[in-house]
């Protein structure tokens, strides 16, 4: 008589995948029975006004109208009331082999970074001078130094 030519292990492997085929059909079956849980409206989520995400839409009535001209794109235009741009201050330290220094400015503890390039007249340090700021690639540079 011959042997079957089926082993223990292949039978296993055919027992677990008819056994995840049922389950996927039992899977099926009951997404069809229950339509509502699976549908987009339970997946779509809100943002109120803080920024927390909310399951119910905001309420239209309390919805504020913005003007597209009101919205400032870039910098701002600067107004008649800012700040003088030109400052005073004292020549702290300079090193002409160097060409860089730093300047105290006055009535502040405020210390800017000067390079030669930025001065208009040749300072030295205890020079009373007159500047103005820039923005450099390591804060606020000194720039158009006059002596005073």
């Amino acid at each position: 008589m011959g042997r079957s030519k089926t082993s223990f292990g292949k039978r296993e492997r055919e027992k677990k995948r008819e056994k995840k085929r049922e389950e996927k059909q039992r899977k099926k079956e009951e997404r069809k029975a229950n339509p509502g849980s699976g549908d987009l409206d339970s997946m779509i989520a809100y943002v109120d006004e803080y920024g927390n995400i909310v399951d119910t839409p905001p309420d239209p009535a309390e919805r504020e109208e913005i003007d597209a001209e009101d919205i400032v794109l870039g910098i701002p235009p600067k107004e008649e009331g800012d700040e003088d741009p030109v400052h005073t201050g004292v020549v702290d330290f300079f090193d002409h082999q160097k060409g860089f220094g730093f300047i105290n400015e006055i009535g502040t503890p405020q210390r800017y970074f000067v390079h030669i390039t930025g001065c208009e007249e040749e300072i030295i340090e205890g020079n009373k001078v007159s500047f103005e700021l820039e923005q450099g690639p390591k804060g606020l540079n000194a720039v158009r130094v006059k002596k005073v």
